[in-house]
């Protein structure tokens, strides 16, 4: 690929009861075109990523980053979504926009504030992102749609849950390092393993720790080409981005395969000439934990159906063979929706420029990212490393 991340901010993940989506835009946006050292009149185009459909009544966020600083005014500025992938769409637009040479620097905005309605209504929003003419009454709103796919799993492979409690509890004892996440706090396996009071069981055979929190928070970057970039402080290059889309409905696809996410992993490992051996970690789309086993398979670090194996023999833990998640993933970090795919890209980029403190992994040249929205029907892996 020929763009590189040269400048990042992010939120914390959380209840942000003072802000907007308004504010949570203006403040990243501004922190990041700091972090890569320039001002708004070189930006060249604004992207921003929001999945909205209810969360907030502002239905038209693109030009709230001018409200910011004059000097964005007459800028192009568009608003992206494609589900829970929509900050990965968001970047993917900015990516396109360096290839073509239309611009030289773009800024991309992940953002969701989604406490600001009540519970009920945040499962009815988050439903829309599945085919309500099949999956509209699914009980349990997206937990229940992920909660079906985990039964189908357990009939054809046997009770998983061990597997699912030792995921969750590896991404919350990873997210107390991550000083951006929302739920700092190494809940333990065997707290995760039972059903309680305190996690009582959600929808089939998942509990409450096995589903990300819903949360409020933005996060940017700033994309640039190769050649500005190679001037600037430091910058991390694509080495692969890769979109592949599935049905919406279920129903037209064995949903215990993740096909699209498979898809998505062999391009850009074939783009970036590179195996899954090579890549330091990964950070992958964990909205519930049967979501990562089925991604260890889809992205061939087991074989169908083992994927279990991956967390019980501690391949995937921060000092593993391939950590996943260690920034705690979106169970710990917490799930904005629009800000989730900017997010899981600023923090690979802090991993790979050694300025992920406590979160670091020893040694990370090269990172992998999985941002799907739906039930794997938008997937994005990306593959990143750094320029210099």
């Amino acid at each position: 690929m020929t763009a590189c991340i040269v400048g990042w901010s992010h939120t914390p993940f959380g209840k942000h009861e003072g802000d907007d989506v308004e504010s949570l835009i203006g403040r990243v946006a501004t922190q990041a075109l700091d972090d890569a050292g320039i001002g708004p009149d070189e930006v060249d185009e604004i992207v921003v990523g929001h999945f909205n459909e209810g969360f907030s009544q502002q239905a038209f966020p693109s030009s709230l980053v001018l409200q910011f600083d004059e000097r964005f005014r007459f800028k192009p500025a568009t608003r992206v979504e494609n589900a829970c992938a929509t900050g990965s769409a968001a970047i993917h637009q900015g990516l396109k926009s360096i290839a073509a040479k239309s611009a030289r620097f773009v800024l991309v905005v992940g953002v969701e504030k989604m406490t600001g309605i009540p519970g009920k209504e945040i499962g009815d929003v988050l439903l829309k992102a599945s085919y309500l003419k099949e999956d509209g009454e699914i009980e349990g709103g997206f937990a229940g749609v992920f909660g079906l796919i985990a039964q189908q799993y357990f009939q054809k492979h046997g009770d998983q849950s061990d597997a699912l409690a030792r995921i969750a509890a590896k991404n919350h004892r990873n997210g107390v390092a991550n000083p951006l996440a929302q739920l700092r706090k190494d809940l333990g396996y065997d707290f995760c393993r039972a059903v309680s009071d305190k996690n009582p069981l959600v929808a089939g055979p998942l509990k409450r720790t096995d589903c990300s929190l819903v949360s409020d928070g933005a996060a940017a970057l700033v994309l640039t080409d190769v050649e500005t970039a190679l001037s600037m402080q430091k910058a991390v290059v694509f080495r692969a981005a890769q979109q592949v889309n599935d049905y919406l409905p279920m129903s037209k696809r064995d949903i215990t395969l993740f096909e699209g996410c498979e898809q998505a992993w062999n391009q850009a490992l074939e783009a970036g000439a590179v195996t899954l051996e090579d890549l330091s970690f990964v950070e992958t789309h964990d909205c519930f934990t049967i979501a990562e086993l089925l991604e260890y398979e889809a992205m061939g670090l087991t074989k169908r159906g083992q994927g279990a194996r991956a967390i019980a023999e501690g391949w995937t833990e921060k000092d593993g063979k391939l950590p996943i998640n260690p920034s705690g993933g979106l169970k710990s970090k917490g799930h904005p929706i629009g800000a989730t795919g900017v997010s899981m890209h600023v923090m690979t980029a802090m991993q790979l420029t050694g300025t992920a403190a406590d979160m670091q992994v020893k040694g990370a040249r090269l990172g992998g990212i999985f941002n799907m929205g739906g039930a794997a029907v938008a997937n994005y892996v990306s593959i990143l490393e750094p320029l210099r």
